[in-house]
């Protein structure tokens, strides 16, 4: 079994007239460019893009330079540094908006793929930089020498801990629901549940807030009297959330498949520093240690934006690469259509021009006081004689056509599947539906034109989809097989696990306007069996049971070119 690139579909015409013949031609190469390639494909959302050992060598490489850093740091951690009131401010107003514009991006993929994964952990990132920013409010001698809210002691503190709370807790609900199916349809549904996200985290962080700065004095104290040394307290809270990261990176680390996946471990392992400098090294503010821990956090916290950023960039320039070539195929297309009329009109201007003037002819003769008939009877049979040129003039237009779409043209079955599996690859993912391609290789080209081939192919798949989503996401799986019979004919078959075709509908499922999903139109089927049979082929559905169908695709093989 093998599978190959998708190659440019070829096709020939010939035809009596030259100007039509080139025309046709031009318009048949302008065709037979393929609009993608393997160096063209892009992904469309950047949140399940599957991590490739290139970029998994790259997360190691950070997180071990992250380790080696801390291991570093770790035996300077309880000295003392002098007090730099504007460090914290600056430092965590940066990390706040990073953590801000991380959620922004986040709620854009939400938007374009509506995933409760992606709406929980973008609104985590929310909760993170609110709870980041208002700690800088609350911080001694940040904005104001025992900060702007809060009592200046005990509410930064406690304002830490909501935030080292909340991110960890965000991206547990991430990693347990992020295999799940969409949760709603991109556009208006998606901006609603970000609105309802944001008043939700709006209200919440409002009442921890007022919690832990109204009313801090009901809870336990880190700080007595000193905002420098921690109680016991401290150190017992921090190895919590130490342990409460490990738990959301333990998880992210059994489910990880996707770059944010991969990222999101990165992210989480810089963070784990800020913990451990407090717990091994020291607790006292104002240490090598305090400050290289809010150093990692904010590494921690950038570290996600950037790679969002450098994947955005790079689909930016893919996506321009892909259009620019659209419009030149356009283009092309448009020079080649222009030929082709021109063409036409060449042809077609020498018999209608001779019937005009018969026509005329013939008019002045019958109006003639003694009409001869004889020379009538001429002029009706040159008439008759031009018409039929022009006749055979659109046949052969006609016949050219159709040679050039499909006589002429081939296509390889297996360079076509795996065309279009790319083009489906967003609704493939968005789905969570598995692909396993079993192609024979080395099969010879069939019949069909390419274009014809990739619409069947595409209404096949996508039908599969849907027949698939009502059934668990990790039994979701679309197989590809291909088989030559004979030497003479190509099987293709498209086979899904779904629920099936109920067997009172199975004779009806290739009518026309008959259909099974709630608001199809019912010509899919109808429209892929008769492009399959206009070739000699057949598109039949070969089993349809509970546990899923199988809908095959017979295509005679193309004749080889005679040698000229």
């Amino acid at each position: 079994m093998s599978q190959r690139k998708f190659m440019g579909l070829g096709g020939g015409a010939t035809a009596s007239g030259p100007g039509i013949a080139l025309a046709s031609e031009r318009l048949a190469n302008a065709a037979a460019e393929p609009a993608y390639d393997d160096e063209q494909e892009f992904p469309l959302v950047i949140a399940n893009i599957p991590a490739t050992p290139r970029q998994k060598a790259w997360a190691v490489g950070v997180a071990v330079s992250l380790i080696v850093l801390a291991a570093v740091i770790a035996p300077f951690a309880r000295i003392q540094l002098g007090q730099i009131n504007g460090f914290v401010p600056v430092l965590q107003t940066a990390l706040a908006l990073a953590e801000f514009i991380t959620a922004a991006l986040l709620f854009a993929q939400f938007s374009i793929q509506p995933q409760r994964a992606l709406l929980a952990l973008a609104s985590g990132y929310v909760f993170s930089g609110s709870f980041a920013f208002l700690q800088t409010l609350a911080f001694p001698n940040g904005y104001a020498p025992v900060g702007l809210i809060g009592d200046g002691l005990n509410s930064p503190a406690w304002l830490y801990v909501l935030w080292h709370t909340a991110f960890p807790a965000a991206i547990l609900v991430y990693g347990f629901t992020k295999d799940r199916s969409t949760a709603g349809r991109p556009g208006r549904p998606a901006i609603a549940a970000i609105v309802l996200a944001f008043g939700c985290i709006a209200a919440t962080v409002a009442g921890l807030t007022w919690m832990v700065t109204a009313k801090a004095e009901f809870l336990p104290s880190f700080y007595v009297n000193d905002v420098r040394h921690q109680t016991p307290l401290g150190n017992q809270v921090n190895l919590i959330l130490l342990l409460w990261n490990v738990t959301a990176l333990t998880v992210l680390f059994a489910r990880m498949r996707t770059i944010l996946d991969l990222w999101l471990m990165v992210t989480l392992l810089a963070y784990l520093p800020n913990f451990l400098v407090a717990i091994i090294g020291s607790s006292v503010r104002f240490t090598v240690g305090w400050y290289a821990a809010r150093g990692f956090v904010l590494v921690g916290s950038c570290m996600l934006l950037t790679i969002l950023l450098i994947e955005t960039m790079f689909i930016y320039s893919r996506l321009a690469s892909v259009i620019a070539l659209q419009r030149r195929e356009r283009a092309n297309r448009l020079f080649s259509i222009d030929a082709v009329t021109g063409a036409i009109a060449h042809e077609l201007r020498s018999p209608l021009g001779a019937i005009s003037l018969n026509a005329a002819t013939g008019l002045s003769h019958l109006r003639a006081t003694s009409p001869e008939l004889e020379e009538l009877e001429n002029i009706l049979c040159d008439i008759e004689a031009d018409g039929s040129r022009a006749a055979d003039i659109i046949s052969s237009i006609r016949e050219m056509t159709i040679k050039t779409a499909h006589g002429g043209a081939s296509a390889n079955v297996e360079d076509v599947a795996e065309l279009a599996r790319r083009l489906l690859r967003h609704d493939l993912l968005a789905n969570g539906v598995s692909v396993t391609t079993e192609f024979q290789g080395n099969i010879p080209p069939v019949v069909l034109d390419g274009t014809e081939l990739q619409q069947i192919l595409l209404n096949l798949c996508k039908n599969a989809i849907d027949a698939m989503s009502s059934v668990p996401a990790d039994q979701r799986e679309l197989r590809m097989k291909t088989r030559l019979d004979g030497g003479t004919t190509v099987h293709l078959s498209i086979e899904d696990s779904g629920a099936g075709i109920s067997p009172r509908d199975q004779e009806r499922i290739f009518d026309p306007f008959f259909t099974t999903k709630q608001g199809g139109m019912g010509l899919g089927l109808a429209i892929s069996c008769n492009l399959a049979a206009r070739c000699g082929g057949k598109l039949r559905l070969i089993k349809s049971d509970v546990k899923g169908s199988i809908f095959e695709l017979e295509i005679p093989i193309s004749a080889p070119a005679s040698a000229p």
